[in-house]
């Protein structure tokens, strides 16, 4: 079983910057390929980046290419979210997924895919 711990979230203004962190504990954190989505209020959630095992492989929503990168540290257990160039339209429930097995270079936006996942955290960006 895989527990995952959301941090960083917050308020900030628009055009800031928040990085977010995804703590995971039990299993080996290396073997899971690992994603953020997120939801907005009357919205349905939706993929926001993804990051294969190895941290070789990368993928994003088009919403936020070349705002938002993602990265892990499998020494740290711990996949981050920097969030660059936030709009209003960012703010959401940002959740934190992980996806067991897969190559080393495998990443999904498919949220089916993803076995277990973090509470949530809230991110609100003020315009």
């Amino acid at each position: 079983q895989v527990q995952l711990v959301e941090s960083g979230g917050g308020l900030v203004q628009a055009g800031g910057s928040l990085r977010l962190s995804c703590a995971a504990s039990g299993g080996t954190f290396s073997s899971n390929a690992m994603g953020w989505f997120r939801q907005a209020p009357g919205k349905e959630r939706e993929f926001v980046a993804g990051v294969s095992r190895m941290g070789t492989s990368t993928n994003y929503a088009d919403p936020v290419k070349g705002r938002f990168t993602i990265s892990r540290d499998n020494a740290k257990n711990t996949v981050y979210l920097q969030m660059n160039g936030l709009k209003a339209e960012d703010t959401a429930v940002y959740y934190c997924a992980a996806r067991r097995g897969g190559s080393y270079r495998y990443t999904t936006a498919d949220p089916s895919e993803y076995d277990y996942w973090g509470q949530g955290i809230q991110v609100t960006v003020s315009s």
